[in-house]
């Protein structure tokens, strides 16, 4: 009897340890799970001005080692393009302009200043605007530079007497509005060098620097980084008293779903990594 006793008090003591192993081994497994996790995949949409095309999408690539859980997905086009896709509501995350005037108009800080924010909007994420990086305007030649224009002053002369041909962008685009303030600069009048057929027009910078590189045009007035990625020579650059200078800011908006991802981004922009490609091609880092 004794021995039946025994025998059966070992098997419910062995029952009981196993039960305990299995409910350490649960706790255990749960604590390391949630040690483990990782963050869910996100996309950050970035609206960026034209030409920032290819630094941002060299940069893209060495983000994938940065954070391999973001794919960032770019829309490139003229900034005044972008800010009206803003101002419809289309989904943005990161907003980086070719000049203040297009920040401005959805600057929340600025919402008293009717001039810059004349619709008196507040779409961008406190504590996020930044001035990016800085650009030069200047005077891009077709291959061997056919007519010969040696200088902004050339050019002047030039479109007076009808012997050029010259490619800027469009007025609501960064490019064209420093480019009507060279035509001021120099007192020409951009309506009558239109009428006289002197002029084209395009919707972008990457137009007004297809335009040259095509050799449709004698010359163009686009930004310094487009001249480099399409191997132009430039023959002039536009000093600030010609133009102001040529400023990129960049924010995170409000209605960003991924607003700390986008962030966070947004930080890698001013990084010495991202400086580097933005300096490969012509772009000075601000930031």
């Amino acid at each position: 009897m004794k021995n039946n006793h025994f025998a059966r008090f070992a098997a419910a003591a062995l029952s009981l340890a196993m039960l305990a192993g299995c409910g350490g081994g649960t706790q255990n497994t749960d604590s390391s799970a949630a040690g483990t996790s990782s963050a869910d995949p996100v996309e950050l949409t970035v609206f960026a001005a034209a030409s920032m095309t290819e630094t941002l999408n060299r940069i893209a690539e060495d983000y994938k080692a940065v954070d391999p859980n973001v794919t960032l997905t770019f829309n490139f086009a003229s900034s005044g393009d972008l800010l009206t896709q803003i101002k419809e509501g289309a989904d943005c995350d990161v907003f980086i302009s070719a000049a203040p005037k297009q920040m401005n108009a959805l600057d929340g800080s600025l919402i008293e200043d009717t001039d810059k924010n004349p619709d008196g909007l507040d779409e961008l994420l406190d504590g996020t605007r930044i001035d990016l990086l800085e650009n030069k305007v200047t005077l891009a030649v077709p291959e061997g530079n056919p007519k010969g224009i040696k200088s902004f002053d050339d050019l002047a002369e030039k479109l007076k007497s009808g012997d050029v041909l010259l490619a800027i962008g469009n007025s609501d685009v960064p490019v064209g509005q420093y480019t009507q303030k060279i035509f001021s600069c120099y007192k020409l009048d951009e309506k009558a060098l239109a009428d006289a057929g002197v002029l084209t027009y395009g919707s972008n910078v990457k137009e007004v620097t297809t335009q040259v590189s095509e050799g449709a045009v004698d010359c163009g007035i686009i930004y310094a980084t487009d001249a480099f990625s399409a191997g132009l020579d430039t023959v002039d650059e536009a000093t600030a008293d010609m133009c102001g200078q040529v400023i990129y800011p960049a924010a995170v908006l409000k209605n960003s779903t991924h607003a700390d991802e986008a962030k966070a981004f947004l930080d890698y922009l001013t990084t010495d990594e991202a400086g580097k490609v933005f300096e490969s091609v012509g772009f000075t880092t601000l930031a």
